[in-house]
């Protein structure tokens, strides 16, 4: 499918914009004709605790104006209330609309303690850990919608690590990274009952196996173009796929003039690949999240035949 120039007018704000997912669907985003504002706490002149200095708010912007798009960059901190109303009070005043709302803010993943109860977890970090995957998304959508709904059409996508399928049969250890990634699918259900009346859509998206920046240079060391050698440390890595995949995704989201149809639906980016007909980048259609349902994720084999 082709999504070029299908959203030319529309603006989009994809919070948490820095690397992965983020900045793979401000650049889709982009590649679509939108204007995109994309947000995060790293840029040229900081890094955030995350400690990525290579991957800037400014680099996404600059790569979704390579890809046809206009790209803002606004430094924010999505838990300070002050910077998000600042930064929705910008793009009223520099666009005067919203059209897409990307809740994609985390940063939490070197704060979890894999190994540990909840009652061994370091408290101060889980409850970081909480703070930034939950009351972030809600801060940001408790200034960004008021100009979201200004207009009908307007579309809300909270990004989480897991589908409703996956996800609520499953404990996501430890407890607060369980917390951190069911919660957002219960935001989108939330607004899926406020948003209709005012003519817009909530909808939850997650990206399978993602090959971010952090899992191909440091847990796999190896990088896009050589990935599958990832699979000697772990088979099921063949499954995974690169984040352009879940940014053409939010993308045919975001240009489906029938998008209400998936209100408060749990969705992911090898789902909505069938139902568009998108691929990625080498051509094929991963669909992680059956995989990691259907296959036994003990093997040491892994057979992929089918899932992509």
């Amino acid at each position: 499918m082709s999504t070029a120039g299908a959203l030319s007018g529309k603006v989009a704000l994809v919070a948490g914009a820095t690397r992965g997912a983020g900045r793979a669907m401000a650049v889709e985003l982009g590649r679509a004709g939108a204007t995109v504002y994309v947000t995060g706490r790293t840029t040229r002149e900081h890094v955030s605790e995350v400690g990525r200095a290579s991957e800037t708010i400014e680099g996404t912007a600059e790569l979704v104006e390579e890809a046809g798009g206009t790209g803002i960059a606004v430094p924010t901190d999505h838990l300070e209330p002050g910077q998000v109303r600042e930064l929705v009070e910008r793009i009223d005043r520099e666009q005067g609309r919203l059209d897409v709302l990307v809740n994609d803010i985390w940063g939490g993943d070197h704060l979890v303690q894999w190994d540990r109860k909840m009652w061994e977890h370091d408290l101060e970090q889980g409850l970081r850990i909480l703070r930034l995957g939950v009351e972030s998304h809600i801060v940001t959508s408790r200034y960004a919608i008021p100009l979201l709904i200004r207009r009908p059409g307007g579309l809300v996508v909270e990004v989480t690590d897991g589908t409703e399928e996956y996800n609520g049969p499953r404990y996501r250890e430890p407890f607060y990274y369980d917390l951190a990634k069911y919660g957002p699918l219960r935001m989108a259900r939330a607004l899926a009952e406020e948003l209709p009346e005012h003519g817009a859509t909530a909808v939850c998206l997650t990206p399978g196996w993602l090959r971010s920046e952090f899992m191909l240079d440091t847990a796999f060391k190896v990088t896009e173009d050589d990935w599958l050698q990832g699979t000697a440390q772990n088979p099921h890595f063949a499954i995974s796929e690169s984040p352009v995949f879940v940014g053409r995704a939010v993308t045919a989201l975001a240009a489906d003039p029938d998008v209400s149809r998936f209100n408060g639906r749990s969705l992911s980016s090898g789902g909505l690949a069938k139902e568009y007909g998108f691929t990625d980048t080498d051509g094929s259609a991963p669909d992680a999240w059956r995989y990691m349902v259907e296959v036994d994720q003990e093997s040491e084999s892994a057979d992929v035949t089918g899932y992509r």
